[in-house]
């Protein structure tokens, strides 16, 4: 008996896309990197349905540059574990199926700039934890705004456990700042406060920026690790922070 795939629907209609749709841009974005595919209508009534558990690689690529979400958030088969390098000098570069697979690619097709990014976005990025010898995630919502190229990003304080914060300037396609975390005086690390570079590329469509943080370590060891920024609403109202003020796990 087949599970239905409800967690890919659910992404779908939440980009208000028809199935059809959604086929046209997973075709449109396998022609963008490169891997052009042969998505349709039936093939997305396949994945919902169950009765395709795991798409083919070709297709995994697309649906993560279309939905800006990996495969295993998807309701398919996990994708594996990131692998964790040393860098020889006492730090950790990690690379993941999240930066591999889903960083943007500049296309050479001229495109049309989406110039503002205000909004509410959801923030993800991953971390190797040489403490506990393991790689983590961390999901917040912010509220970012814009003057000119400037654009400055604070997390909803009921999105997670610590508060985030970054600092960006636009050039084109690429987005490059500063990054400031306050952890959870409870939690973990508990209350230590850490900050470095990050440096994105956005896609054309203005929707998704995706690249590389750099950081500090507990040891002043030099860390790396994925980031993206994944675009949700484009109200800052009131009533639409009250409601992206919730865990963005």
């Amino acid at each position: 008996m087949t599970v239905p795939n409800t967690a890919l629907r659910a992404v779908r209609t939440g980009m208000r896309m028809s199935q059809d749709d959604f086929a046209r841009a997973l075709q449109a974005a396998g022609h963008r990197v490169g891997e052009p595919n042969d998505a349709n209508k039936r093939l997305v009534q396949r994945w919902e349905s169950g009765a395709i558990t795991a798409p083919r690689p070709v297709y995994a690529r697309a649906l993560e540059v279309v939905t800006g979400l990996p495969i295993s958030l998807l309701g398919f088969a996990a994708v594996p574990n990131g692998n964790v390098a040393d860098d020889q000098h006492g730090g950790h570069d990690l690379t993941t199926p999240m930066s591999d697979l889903a960083t943007p690619t500049p296309s050479a097709r001229t495109a049309t700039v989406h110039r503002s990014y205000e909004g509410v976005w959801l923030s993800r990025y991953q971390y190797y934890s040489s403490g506990r010898g393991d790689s983590f995630a961390g999901q917040h919502f912010l509220v970012m705004l814009q003057h000119g190229d400037r654009l400055t990003a604070r997390s909803l304080p009921g999105s997670a456990s610590s508060s985030l914060s970054l600092d960006l300037t636009v050039d084109g396609a690429v987005v490059t700042g500063t990054w400031v975390e306050q952890t959870d005086p409870a939690g973990y690390y508990r209350g230590a406060r850490y900050h470095g570079a990050i440096q994105l590329l956005a896609e054309p469509t203005g929707r998704r920026m995706a690249g590389k943080w750099v950081g500090f370590g507990k040891d002043m060891d030099v860390n790396t690790g994925p980031w993206e920024l994944i675009f949700r609403d484009a109200s800052t109202s009131k009533a639409t922070l009250d409601l992206y003020n919730t865990s963005a796990e």
